[in-house]
C-alpha cells in the first residue's frame, strides 16, 4: 500500500531548517532532559516519518514535539492509530482549549494512571526543577515580548509537558504536587499572554484549566496568580463586578496574611479595577494601602519567580496610573507614569512601552499636545507594531490627536511616525 508524504511535518522541518539528522538530535537531547536518558532516534526516524511509513511516532517522541513546535501531533500531520482514542488525542494536543470539567478529568487520570513505563524510572524534585528552568524563561520572554502568541504556545506545550510527565514514572505526593503547580503555573503563563493579546476567549479557556491544576496542587501562591489575573482578564473585558469577586479571591488566601507582598498586590489590582469602575475617590486609599502592605514585607522571604520579576514600586505606580487614567485623573495619572519610568528595571521592556502610551494619552488629556507626541514617539517601533496592548493604545493616541488638534504639526509629525511604522513593521 502506497504511504502519503507528511506534508505538514516536512514544511515544519523546513520552516525550522531541520535536516533529518539534525532534528534527530535535537529530539535525543529533549528526551534526555525530560527523562535523564538519551534518546535513541536517528535521521532513519525523521526521514520514516516524513515520507509517512511510520504514521504515529511513540508517545514519548510525540511529546517532545509538541515541546519543540508549540503544535499538536495531529497538527504536525500525524495520523493516530485507529486503537488511540480520541481522549488520549485531545490530552497530547498542547493548543486544545478544554473545559474545566474536561481538564479536571484529564489531569485525574493522568495521575492515577501506572504505565507499564512506571517502574523503569523514577521522577524527582531534580525534573520538577527542569521545569523551573523553563517556566523562568517563559517568564523572561513575557517581560520582554509580551502578548506574542508564541509565548501562549509555548506555555501551554509545556503544560502538558509537566502533566505528561506524571506518567512517565513513579513519583512522591510531594513530587505530583509540584508538577500540577509547574503545570498551573505555565497555563497561567499562557493565560496572561492571551489577557496581553488580547485574546480573551482563549485566556477564559487557560484560566479554567490552570484552576483545575491550582487545586490538585495545593499551592496557594499559584492558585494567588490565577486568580489575580482573573481578576485583570474581567477588567480588560470590561466587566468590573467579576474583576473586583475574582481579585476578592486572590486576595482572601492566605499567603496574603502571611505574606505582605502578595497582599499588596491583590490591593493594587483592586486600585486598577476601582479606577475603571471610575472610582476615583477610592483611588489615593487603596494606593496607600497598597504601599504599605509592600513596605512591612520582608525583601529577603523566598517568592516564586513570577512575583520577583515584576512586582515592585514601579509596578505599583504602573497599577496607579492605569486606575487614574481610566478614573479621569490624568495629573496624578501623569505623576505616577513619571515615577514608573523611573523605577522600572530594565528587563521590564513591555511595561516601559505600556507606561510611556499610557503617559502620553494622559499628556494629551491634559492639552499638551507637542509633549504627548513626542512621548509617544520614544515608544519602541517592536511593541509599537507587534503587542496588541501597545498598539491599540498608540492608535487610540492618534485618533485623540487627530480629533483634538487636527491641523497641527505634532499631528502631521505622528502621523508620518505612524505611518513609517506600518510601512517597515
Amino acid at each position: 500500500m502506497e504511504t502519503a508524504r507528511n506534508e505538514a511535518f516536512d514544511a515544519w522541518m523546513r520552516e525550522r531548517q531541520f535536516s533529518a539528522n539534525s532534528l534527530a538530535r535535537e529530539l535525543n537531547s529533549r528526551l534526555e532532559a525530560l527523562t535523564g536518558k538519551l534518546g535513541t532516534y536517528d535521521g532513519r526516524h525523521i526521514r520514516d516519518w516524513r515520507s509517512g511509513r511510520v504514521r504515529w511516532p511513540h508517545a514519548a517522541a510525540r511529546a517532545v514535539l509538541a515541546d519543540l513546535s508549540g503544535r499538536s501531533p495531529v497538527d504536525l500531520g500525524f495520523v493516530p492509530r485507529r486503537r488511540t482514542s480520541p481522549a488520549a488525542v485531545q490530552q497530547e494536543d498542547p493548543m486544545h482549549r478544554r473545559t474545566l470539567v474536561t481538564g479536571a478529568l484529564t489531569a485525574a487520570v493522568a495521575a492515577a494512571a501506572a504505565p507499564a513505563i512506571a517502574s523503569t524510572r523514577k521522577i524527582g524534585m531534580s525534573d520538577v526543577e527542569r521545569l523551573h528552568e523553563k517556566f523562568a524563561a517563559v517568564i523572561a520572554s513575557d517581560h520582554k515580548r509580551g502578548g506574542q502568541l508564541d509565548i501562549e504556545q509555548r506555555a501551554t506545550a509545556l503544560a502538558e509537558t509537566a502533566l505528561n510527565l506524571q506518567n512517565s514514572g513513579s513519583a512522591t505526593q510531594r513530587v505530583r504536587s509540584h508538577l500540577y503547580g509547574t503545570a498551573a503555573s505555565f497555563r497561567s503563563s499562557a493565560m496572561w499572554a492571551a489577557i496581553d493579546g488580547r485574546r480573551f476567549k482563549d485566556a477564559v479557556a487557560h484560566m479554567k484549566e490552570a484552576q483545575v491544576l491550582a487545586e490538585m496542587s495545593g499551592d496557594q501562591a499559584i492558585k494567588f496568580r490565577i486568580w489575580s489575573h482573573a481578576g485583570t482578564l474581567w477588567r480588560h473585558m470590561g466587566r468590573p463586578a467579576d474583576a473586583l469577586s475574582a481579585n476578592d479571591v486572590a486576595r482572601e488566601l492566605h499567603i496574603t496574611r502571611r505574606d505582605p507582598m502578595f497582599a499588596s498586590l491583590g490591593m493594587a489590582r483592586e486600585m486598577a479595577i476601582k479606577g475603571a469602575s471610575h472610582d476615583l475617590r477610592s483611588l489615593p486609599r487603596a494606593y496607600d494601602d497598597a504601599r504599605k502592605a509592600m513596605s512591612r514585607a520582608d525583601p529577603q522571604a523566598p517568592r516564586p519567580v513570577w512575583l520577583l520579576a515584576f512586582w515592585d514600586e514601579a509596578e505599583l505606580h504602573s497599577l496607579a496610573l492605569s486606575a487614574y487614567l481610566s478614573a479621569g485623573d490624568w495629573v496624578t495619572a501623569e505623576y505616577h507614569a513619571h515615577r514608573c519610568l523611573a523605577s522600572l528595571r530594565p528587563h521590564m521592556q513591555r511595561s516601559r512601552a505600556i507606561t510611556t502610551s499610557r503617559l502620553a494619552q494622559a499628556q494629551l488629556a491634559q492639552g499638551d499636545i507637542d509633549t504627548a507626541t513626542r512621548t509617544a514617539m520614544t515608544v519602541e517601533k517592536e511593541a509599537a507594531t507587534q503587542h496588541p496592548r501597545v498598539s491599540r493604545m498608540l492608535q487610540e493616541f492618534g485618533a485623540g490627536l487627530r480629533a483634538t488638534a487636527p491641523g497641527s504639526n505634532s499631528t502631521r509629525t505622528w502621523n508620518e511616525h505612524a505611518a513609517a511604522w506600518r510601512a517597515h513593521p
